[in-house]
Order: C-alpha cells, then structure tokens, then sequence
C-alpha cells in the first residue's frame, strides 16, 4: 500500500464473527500507517461492534438487507464519498460490495479477484487459499504490500473490544445478574444445525456448573431463546438473555464472564475479543479455518473422518462431530481453567 494513502475506507463482511475478525485488518493498517484516517461501510447492525474498535475512525452503515443488491442506497453512499478516501479494501468477494468505492471514485481499490470485479477493482489479487489459510490472514493480507501479503507469514493482531463498565454495571441490575461468577453459554450458529452443540448438553453442563456455585447466562439473538429456555428449565441462577440484549450489551455482559461455552458463531469470536476463557465446540466447521483469536482458548474438535463438512445439515444423518463430544470432556475442561 502507497504511503501517501492517508484516508483508508474498508467494505467490511456482512457477520458478527467476520467484522470482529476484521479488526485485526483495521490494527494493521492504523499500525502501518499511523494518523491515517479509517472509515468502515458496513451493515448498520454492525455499528455497536464497529464503535468498540478503537481504530475505526468513522462507520458508514449501507441501509441494504443481507443479499439485497440496493443499488440506489450503494450509489448515494457513493457520492456522499466522493473525494474523502484515498484507498478502498474490499472485504467481501461479491461484486456488489465493490460498487461503493467504484462509484465513489476512490483512486486506489483493491480486493480479491471474483464475480467478474475487473473494472470495479484497481488491484485485483489472486486468493491463494493454501497461503491465506484463515478469514482473518485473507482479510490483514489485503491491507499489506502482495509481495508480503504472498508469503503468508505476517503477523496477525489479536482483535481487542472495548468494555462499557457503566452499561455493564446497568445489565447486572436490569437482569437481576448474581455476584456468583458466571459461565456464558452460547447455543446458536446462524450457519445452521450442524454447528450446534445438542442443547440438551448445554443444560447438563448448566446444571452441574451451578451446582458447583457459578451463575450461567446464556446469549444469542431473539431465535435463540427457545434454546435458551431450554437450557435454563427448572435452574436457579441461569439465565436466558437471548434476544434481551443489544448486540454492545453482549460485548460487555462476555467480558464478566470467567469462561464461555460456545459453538463456532460470531459470538464466539466477540467473546474472545473480550479477553474470555473459551471453550469453542466444532462440528461441521474446523478451527483451522475460523479458530478464535486469543491465546486463552480451548478448543473441543473431535476430528471424525467425515469432518470437517462445512453442511448446515448433517450429509450423513447423525451429527456425531458434535453429539460424541461430551458433557463430562467439556466440564472437566471448564474445571481445569478455574481460577
């Protein structure tokens, strides 16, 4: 990247897991070019996570539902840019998420080769996926010179959100939180069932976690709190959150807890963006891929000869990547980690 682009804009993803991931984009390039000016086009759900990173200077939310083509939201985003930026990263492979920077009239684009964006893309790079190996490496390589995006060995900064202790004092209060110390637990994955630990493992883990004095809130979005009831049935000191918070609640309510039980979801990676012990259960998916960023991670992967299948379903009917790993596997793990 030229040293004189002193403006930066990044097209960012379109989930909780990938923009948490990008913010090792975004430390890169505030620590390659320091003063820059960073701004973010992304979804407007992703504004509260977006404010917690301290390197984005500035958030342009796109009014376009997910899979929505929204040309006229895209092109007044455009003009409203036009002169303000001098170099565009994009994330996404789709040509849709090109068009802004195109039609702003950003000199510098660049992004990875896909859905025919020879035009809209100054820079066009060839994703080798056997360099780029991970989402977060694909992502920081874009914000890096090709020659050392290609050798794949750059360093990867570990993404850090800021903590509201005031709004998380306020949620202890408004959800009547215990001063036990409290386990998270996050049931859902909006990829699909696949990656979804059996709930009935989830209120097992709780039951015998309470027992042994912690607190267990368990956290998702508003299609989660069935799940969420099902796991907190019949507990004292459980507590279903799912669809009760914002998305920065979760981000403050994760820090306070001393672990969390998580599938492979966006929620997984804002909690190890919080500084939390995980404990991250894979099944259709593989931790080589889209592991959680942080040193304090256990990650549970039983490796089958049919895994990793990346399926929202099960191909083969039985989901044993994930039915055949273990309350007993994950509570002893919980327990070794306790301070």
């Amino acid at each position: 990247m030229a040293n004189s682009a002193k403006r930066i804009l990044v097209v960012g993803p379109s989930w909780v897991g990938d923009m948490v991931m990008a913010q090792s984009l975004f430390m890169t390039l505030k620590d390659r070019h320091p003063g820059a000016i960073l701004g973010v086009i992304a979804p407007a759900w992703s504004q509260p996570i977006l404010e917690r990173m301290p390197e984005v200077d500035e958030v342009l939310p796109l009014a376009v539902g997910h899979g929505e083509f929204g040309l006229a939201s895209r092109r007044e985003l455009a003009i409203r840019l036009r002169g303000r930026f001098d170099r565009a990263i994009v994330l996404p492979r789709s040509w849709k998420a090109a068009l802004v920077p195109f039609m702003a009239r950003i000199p510098e684009r660049v992004g990875f080769l896909g859905e025919h964006r020879y035009g809209l893309l100054k820079e066009r790079r060839k994703l080798d996926k056997q360099v780029l190996d991970q989402t977060v490496k694909r992502f920081v390589s874009l914000g890096l010179p090709l020659d050392e995006a290609m050798r794949g060995d750059f360093a990867i900064p570990q993404p850090r959100l800021t903590i509201d202790r005031n709004n998380l004092v306020n949620l202890r209060l408004t959800h009547a939180l215990s001063s036990r110390p409290a386990i998270g637990m996050m049931p859902g994955a909006e990829y699909g069932p696949a990656k979804q630990w059996p709930i009935s493992y989830f209120h097992e883990l709780a039951t015998r976690l309470i027992k042994d004095g912690f607190e267990v809130r368990v956290m998702g979005g508003a299609k989660d709190h069935a799940a969420g009831e099902s796991i907190v049935a019949g507990l004292s000191h459980a507590h279903n959150l799912c669809g009760k918070t914002q998305l920065a609640d979760a981000v403050d309510l994760l820090a306070d807890c001393h672990q969390v039980v998580t599938n492979d979801s966006g929620l997984m990676h804002v909690a190890a963006a919080v500084g939390a012990r995980i404990h991250a259960l894979y099944g259709s998916s593989t931790p080589v891929y889209t592991p959680p960023l942080t040193d304090n991670a256990v990650i549970h992967y039983l490796g089958l000869s049919c895994s990793p299948c990346f399926k929202r379903v099960c191909p083969l009917g039985h989901t044993n990547c994930l039915n055949e790993l273990s309350v007993e596997q994950v509570y002893q793990a919980v327990k070794r980690h306790i301070s």
